[in-house]
């Protein structure tokens, strides 16, 4: 089961914080699908989540947005 957010026109770095939030909130078996703006939030938000332990699967990219969904407990 995934839960869903969508943080497109979010700005950085609340777009990485919201998203740590969310994933916080999750049971041990839900995934986050995550839609996000690409370039720097993209950059940050990813980058930060593989950092802590999280396994990253892009869904869907375009060109200015990106989907993807967000595995593991991370370093808990």
């Amino acid at each position: 089961m995934s839960q869903y957010l969508d943080l497109r026109g979010t700005p950085c770095p609340v777009n990485f914080v919201r998203c740590r939030l969310a994933l916080e909130e999750l049971n041990q078996d839900q995934n986050l699908q995550v839609d996000l703006d690409k370039g720097e939030p993209e950059e940050t938000v990813l980058t930060g989540l593989r950092k802590e332990g999280y396994e990253i699967q892009i869904i869907h990219t375009d060109l200015n947005w990106i989907r993807f969904l967000v595995r593991g407990n991370g370093n808990k």
